[in-house]
């Protein structure tokens, strides 16, 4: 037997003493409680258990589906408000700019169908009309597309041979007939096959702020710098490609003189830097018409006070 010490000892003799007396008085306390005439102990209330917060249930997967389409839908419908508003832009009330793009991300790429659907509009808007008849005059006050050649004669002799468009009612409108097919062409190819094929916007973003120099650079490279519909930028192989391919069907119906190699050259590059000037003016215009108008407003009256 391990030797205690005495305080341990101490401590294990009132514990034994404790296991024994405690329980016998605890014995007789009950007892005593249990002989004397006491009033009945009112019945124990039974504490209402505190109410969890309700969880909310949880959401079913069609609610979160039908909330996605739901905030698809509205995204769709406010892209298309936008859309129809920069349809009706126009200069000075005429000159359409429905294919202006004032911010490069506020208008999502277009889809293959809305790149037809320009490409129509900007070639049936009758701004076209009118303003190919213009041209068409012109040309017929300088009397192009026609001239003279010589012409040797059986017997050796030559003459002079009229060729191209004649004068008159007739020649005018075989001119705007030309005039028209060209602008057709252009669009169509530049502005719909190919941008589809290649994945190109045909729309014209304008850049809006910055200097001069920068804007009127960044207008200037638009005819072969373009906006693709993942977000990138890079060659616009559409609007160039669109127009040699214009050129070329032009040899098709303009006089024969005038056909060949050189002047399908001429003719895509003539238009290339018409879309250059044309992009210039997009991109300038906005800022003079606030210029007239900011000084139009500020312009004293010259009415009499009354």
């Amino acid at each position: 037997m391990q030797y205690i010490a005495p305080l341990k000892l101490y401590w294990l003799l009132l514990a034994v003493a404790l296991a024994v007396v405690v329980p016998a008085g605890l014995a007789q306390v009950q007892t005593d409680i249990a002989s004397s005439s006491l009033p009945d102990a009112p019945a124990p209330q039974q504490n209402t258990p505190t109410t969890a917060p309700a969880t909310p249930p949880p959401v079913s997967t069609s609610a979160s589906q039908a909330d996605a389409q739901d905030a698809a839908k509205k995204k769709q419908q406010a892209d298309e408000a936008r859309k129809k508003e920069q349809n009706q832009k126009r200069i000075l009330g005429v000159m359409p700019m429905f294919n202006v793009v004032n911010s490069a991300n506020s208008i999502p790429p277009l889809r293959p169908k809305e790149k037809f659907q320009l490409f129509w509009k900007s070639s049936t808007d009758p701004f076209i009309f009118g303003l190919d008849a213009i041209i068409a005059g012109i040309g017929q006050a300088e009397n192009s597309n026609a001239g003279t050649k010589t012409v040797q004669n059986p017997d050796g002799t030559t003459h002079l041979e009229r060729w191209g468009f004649p004068q008159g009612i007739s020649g005018y409108f075989q001119r705007y007939g030309t005039t028209y097919a060209d602008t057709f062409d252009g669009n169509f190819w530049g502005n719909a096959v190919l941008p589809v094929l290649w994945k190109e916007d045909p729309r014209f973003y304008r850049m809006g702020t910055g200097s001069f120099p920068r804007r009127f650079l960044w207008a200037a490279t638009t005819t072969i710098w373009c906006r693709r519909d993942n977000g990138k930028w890079g060659p616009n192989y559409a609007n160039v490609a669109g127009n040699f391919i214009g050129g070329g069907i032009a040899n098709l119906y303009y006089p024969s003189e005038e056909g060949g190699f050189e002047k399908t050259t001429v003719s895509a590059l003539t238009v290339t830097a018409e879309g250059t000037f044309g992009a210039e003016l997009l991109e300038f215009w906005p800022d003079i018409e606030h210029h007239f108008l900011k000084k139009r407003m500020k312009a004293p009256s010259l009415k009499p006070a009354p």
